[in-house]
C-alpha cells in the first residue's frame, strides 16, 4: 500500500487531519522497512538488576487543629532492590514493568502541637511501574532512553499514631504518573551498566476517625544503578 492510500485510509476510519494522517503513515511505512529489523545477536527481551535510591517530595497539607504547618509529614528516604523486565515491540520502542517487594516506610511530623519532629510509625506499600520506552540508540555500546507510564501503589500494614490523639488511616491504592529516563552501556557480550531515574506521582489521603485530615503527595525520584542482560 503506497504512503498516500495509507494516509487516506488512516483519516477516513480515524478522522485526523491530512497532514496528520500523512505523518501518521510516514511513521508506520518506517516501521516496516527491513533497516528496522532488530540485531541477529539480541533477542526483545532484557531483565534488569536494580539498586535504588527513594527519595520521596514529603509534601503535604496543612493540619492546622493539630497545629502541623505544610509540608511537615515526612516519609523516610531509602535505598531498595527493583527487577524489571523489558520487551523490545520493535528496535526502538519497548515496555518495561519495574517490581520489587513490600517495601517499609517511617512516618515522622516534622513539627506539630507536640513539638517535632515526632515519628508517629510505620506502612508499607508495594509500588510497581509500568512504563512505554523509546530507545534513541538501537546499535552500540551507548543507548539512551525515555519513558513515560503509570504508577499503581498499594499500601498496607499502616500502623500510624499520633499521641493523645489516635491512630491515622492511609487512603490506598495510590494511581499516577510515571516519567523516566537512563541509558545502558554494553560492557560485554549481552551484558549492560543501567543508570535509571523515575519521578512517580503517589499520594495519599490521611484519615482520623474516617474524616480526611490532610493529603500527602509522597511523589518521589528513584534514581537507580544497576545491570542489565538482554537475550
Amino acid at each position: 500500500m503506497k504512503i498516500k492510500q495509507m494516509s487516506e485510509l488512516v483519516a477516513t476510519e480515524f478522522g485526523f487531519s491530512a497532514s496528520a494522517a500523512i505523518a501518521i503513515a510516514v511513521l508506520a511505512a518506517a516501521a516496516l522497512l527491513p533497516g528496522h529489523a532488530r540485531a541477529d545477536d539480541e533477542g526483545p527481551w532484557v531483565v534488569r538488576l536494580r539498586a535504588v535510591n527513594l527519595s520521596p517530595a514529603n509534601k503535604s497539607d496543612a493540619i492546622p487543629a493539630l497545629a502541623v504547618p505544610e509540608n511537615a509529614i515526612h516519609i523516610n528516604s531509602k535505598w531498595l532492590p527493583d527487577l524489571d523486565f523489558e520487551y523490545f515491540f520493535t528496535p526502538n520502542w519497548s515496555s518495561e514493568l519495574i517490581l520489587t517487594y513490600p517495601q517499609s516506610q517511617t512516618v515522622t511530623i516534622e513539627s506539630s502541637a507536640l513539638g517535632g519532629p515526632t515519628r508517629i510509625g510505620t506502612f508499607k506499600h508495594l509500588p510497581p511501574v509500568l512504563t512505554a520506552k523509546y530507545n534513541f540508540l538501537r546499535n552500540g555500546s551507548f543507548r539512551p532512553y525515555i519513558g513515560v507510564g503509570v504508577n499503581l501503589t498499594l499500601i498496607m500494614d499502616v500502623n500510624l499514631n499520633v499521641p493523645t490523639v489516635g491512630a491515622l488511616k492511609l487512603s490506598q491504592p495510590s494511581v499516577g504518573p510515571a516519567l523516566q529516563a537512563g541509558f545502558d552501556y554494553k560492557i560485554a557480550g549481552n551484558w549492560f551498566v543501567n543508570v535509571d531515574f523515575k519521578y512517580v506521582w503517589l499520594h495519599s489521603d490521611v484519615t482520623l476517625n474516617g474524616a480526611t485530615i490532610s493529603t500527602v503527595h509522597a511523589d518521589p525520584l528513584l534514581s537507580g544503578v544497576g545491570i542489565a542482560y538482554r537475550f
